[in-house]
């Protein structure tokens, strides 16, 4: 029993050791740069989003009542259709299509609404300068929801519950004017939507813990997705457009895929939501905006129409990725193997804008992409269950 028990306190020392050396090898030799970059992508959550040109944004009235008008299916011109039939909790505020489906199959996929309310330009073209008039665009399209002014403004006007949480969020009763009030409606969606924010992730805790200086906190996360996340922010440049917290410039770029939507007919991209901005009543230098300042005019009244425009499209932001599939604004690519994919062997001449180019073909080894993928996943969490909504009138 004694040289049992010097054996064990003499091989102490040696597993404490070991034990110590399995977790340094858990984590790369990160530099002062790497860690500075990898910072850049937090903190996460932000500070919570408020727009300037809504002023029902942030507001608990409003929120309240944009968010039972999300799940309203009598905005829609059937009375079958609500935002939520194509933006589902479950689906990470998408629906799973490769095509989103209105009265008919579009050419785009539904874009998750998840952080959509720290955005500046919204849909895959950006023709929508605000998120309450982005909101606009399916309530009157004939595709998708095929209500309009009139519909809004009876249903607010006509539903005892509703048009007492419009008064509560805007001060006074619905009104006579149908197009106010189909704004109003709108502002209100938004300002619900804005309150979407997704979870922390694995990559959280691990970023956090790094800036932090916490090795030993650091080290649980995957070696796979430290490779990847090497690979994103050093030799891929993945973040040249996927930067910051949410992972999006909210700018709009060319990545080599096809714009053909069918024979005969293409998708101009960002070309197309520029013509569509300029002459939306709804845009931010028309009679809706809120913003007695004029800063949210600025963006709008500067940017420019350019043939460079054409083929672009939003860069979505990556946290919930890989729960969000399919991919790219038309649903081309099913899974992140094939996103990824598309990446390492894209052909420069399928870039068809004449602008800077901003991808090129990286030539991953399997490896490479693996861990890629893996560090996308890390940015996946599971998110909290949609609690039930307020009475709009308690």
């Amino acid at each position: 029993m004694i040289v049992r028990a010097l054996l064990v306190l003499l091989m102490a020392p040696v597993l404490a050791a070991g034990t110590i050396g399995v977790q340094a090898q858990q984590l790369l030799d990160w530099s002062p740069d790497e860690i500075r970059a990898i910072g850049q992508h937090g903190p996460w959550p932000p500070p919570t989003a408020r727009d300037p040109s809504n002023r029902v944004s942030g507001t608990p009235a409003g929120i309240a009542l944009g968010e039972r008008l999300f799940d309203e299916p009598r905005l829609s011109g059937d009375g079958r259709m609500s935002c939520a039939s194509c933006h589902q909790a479950g689906r990470e505020w998408s629906d799973g299509l490769a095509r989103a489906r209105g009265t008919v199959e579009l050419d785009r996929r539904t874009p998750s609404l998840w952080n959509i309310g720290y955005l500046h330009w919204f849909g895959w073209d950006g023709a929508g300068d605000s998120l309450w008039a982005q909101t606009i665009r399916p309530l009157l399209d004939p595709r998708e929801m095929n209500g309009g002014p009139t519909r809004v403004a009876e249903l607010l006007r006509g539903d005892a519950a509703l048009a007492c949480g419009y008064e509560r969020a805007f001060g006074s009763k619905p009104g006579t004017d149908d197009e106010r009030l189909l704004v109003d409606a709108a502002k209100a969606l938004a300002a619900f939507q804005a309150t979407l924010v997704s979870p922390r992730t694995p990559f959280d805790e691990f970023r956090d813990a790094l800036v932090d200086g916490d090795g030993d906190r650091a080290s649980r996360y995957p070696l796979a997705a430290q490779r990847g996340l090497r690979l994103f922010i050093g030799d891929a440049n993945c973040n040249l457009c996927h930067l910051g917290p949410r992972f999006t410039s909210g700018e709009f770029g060319d990545i080599g895929i096809p714009f053909f939507v069918r024979p005969g007919e293409v998708d101009p991209g960002r070309l197309g939501g520029l013509q569509r901005l300029s002459v939306s009543p709804f845009n931010l230098l028309g009679k809706y905006n809120d913003d007695a300042t004029g800063s949210s005019t600025r963006r709008v009244r500067h940017v420019k129409r350019q043939h460079s425009n054409f083929g672009e499209f939003r860069v979505p932001g990556l946290r919930q990725v890989g729960r969000a599939g399919p991919y790219m604004h038309n649903g081309s690519l099913a899974t992140l193997e094939d996103v990824v994919r598309h990446y390492s062997e894209v052909s420069p001449d399928r870039l068809h804008s004449d602008g800077t180019p901003l991808v090129r073909p990286l030539g991953l080894a399997q490896q490479q992409s693996a861990d890629l993928v893996a560090f996308l996943r890390s940015l996946d969490a599971e998110p909290p269950s949609r609690s039930v909504p307020a009475s709009l009138c308690p």
